[in-house]
Parts: structure tokens; C-alpha cells; sequence
């Protein structure tokens, strides 16, 4: 006869062991864990809304991309937290103001929700390129707020997806993998062809949420 532990599923370890066993368990548990947060970091501008090179300066400039809305409400509803990580120097340059980056970030929230999805938070650096911050792109003091916001142990095996160099940057410095999506300036990204190794390529948000959301679990 089976042990009845034989087919169980459970995550507790069997209570016949040694402490050091039981110890070294739960490690890999929690490691298990840590490594792999069901989490994707998305940049916004050319991976979300359209980008410009004059900048999104307003509420009625903010065009958000259906198909990345629709992309994340998806990946909401099927269990992963999303959230976005973005510079916004535009509020250092004086082009807008913290209120009117509030604005776009509600009617993106609003966009998302009506389809049934959820960012779980949105965080921004403020700064300049010459401001010697510790959260502009490619440095990854943002995503290192996210982190702590989010109440997570690690963004090790989490998702970083951006239009830019930069973007994938900090993510790889934060332990993420990397996606370069070709909207916005993931196209003249790609052309450079530097910095890209460890990049996975999509179309668009939409093809990224598509291939996730195709891959078994672990």
C-alpha cells in the first residue's frame, strides 16, 4: 500500500526528518518562491501609449495602444501582477506638471479596470538625465521601489518589458528577464542590435501577453 503522503501535493515536509532537512525544504520553498514572482514591469511610453519625441505632455497627448490595454487587463485577470516602472523627465524639463502625469495614470487605470484587469502600481522618476538620481533608467533604483512597494522578497524571474535600451537594462540589473517590444522605439532599439542578448523580441505588448500566457506554469 502507498503512503498517504505518496500522491499528496502538499508543500509540507514529512514530519520524520531531521531538523537541517526540514530547514533545507523550506529554503528551496521560499527560494522557489522568490525566484519567480508572477510579475511583469512594463515601461509606458511606446509600450503602452504612443510615444513622441516632443514628449506626452498632456491628458489628450496620452494615447494609450488597445491592444496593450487588453494586453494587461489579460495578464491581470490570469493571476500576474503588473505593474509599470517609467522616466518622466518631462517633469524635470518643466513640459508638465506631477498633476497632469496623475491624470494620464488615472484614465490608464480606468482603461484597464473597465476590462477587467488591474495595475497594481505605477512609479515614476521625476528627474532630469544631469539630476544624479538613483532611479532614472537604466539604473534600478525604480524598480527597486517597486519592489518594496509591491512587498516582494526579490524581482528575480520577474518580467521587464520597455521599448528601450535603457529599459532592459534595468531590468537585468534587477533580475528580471528582459522583453523588447518593436512599438515606440523598439524598432530603432533593435536596428542598434546592442545590448539585446538576453532579450526576447515581440511585435507589441499583445504578442508578449500571448506568448506568457501560452507558457506552463512552474
Amino acid at each position: 500500500m502507498a503512503s498517504p503522503a505518496s500522491g499528496s501535493s502538499s508543500a509540507e515536509p514529512p514530519a520524520v526528518v531531521s531538523r537541517g532537512t526540514r530547514a533545507l525544504h523550506w529554503r528551496l520553498l521560499l527560494t522557489r518562491h522568490v525566484m519567480s514572482p508572477k510579475l511583469v514591469i512594463l515601461d509606458r511610453d511606446g509600450v503602452i501609449n504612443r510615444d513622441s519625441d516632443d514628449y506626452v505632455k498632456s491628458l489628450d497627448e496620452f494615447l494609450p495602444y488597445p491592444q496593450a490595454i487588453d494586453a494587461i487587463a489579460r495578464l491581470s485577470r490570469a493571476g500576474w501582477t503588473v505593474a509599470v516602472a517609467t522616466n518622466q523627465s518631462g517633469i524635470a524639463r518643466g513640459y508638465y506638471d506631477e498633476a497632469t502625469l496623475a491624470a494620464m495614470h488615472g484614465r490608464l487605470e480606468t482603461l484597464v479596470r473597465a476590462r477587467g484587469g488591474e495595475i497594481r502600481r505605477i512609479v515614476h522618476c521625476p528627474h532630469g538625465p544631469d539630476d544624479d538620481c538613483d532611479c532614472r533608467k537604466p539604473l534600478p533604483g525604480l524598480l527597486e521601489r517597486l519592489r518594496q512597494e509591491l512587498g516582494m522578497a526579490s524581482l528575480q524571474g520577474a518580467w521587464m518589458v520597455g521599448d528601450s535600451l535603457r529599459d532592459l537594462q534595468a531590468g537585468e540589473a534587477a533580475g528580471c528577464h528582459s522583453a523588447l517590444v518593436r512599438t515606440g522605439k523598439g524598432e530603432r532599439t533593435l536596428a542598434k542590435g546592442k545590448g539585446l542578448e538576453q532579450a526576447r523580441v515581440f511585435t507589441n505588448l499583445a504578442a508578449f501577453a500571448d506568448w506568457l500566457l501560452a507558457q506552463p506554469e512552474k
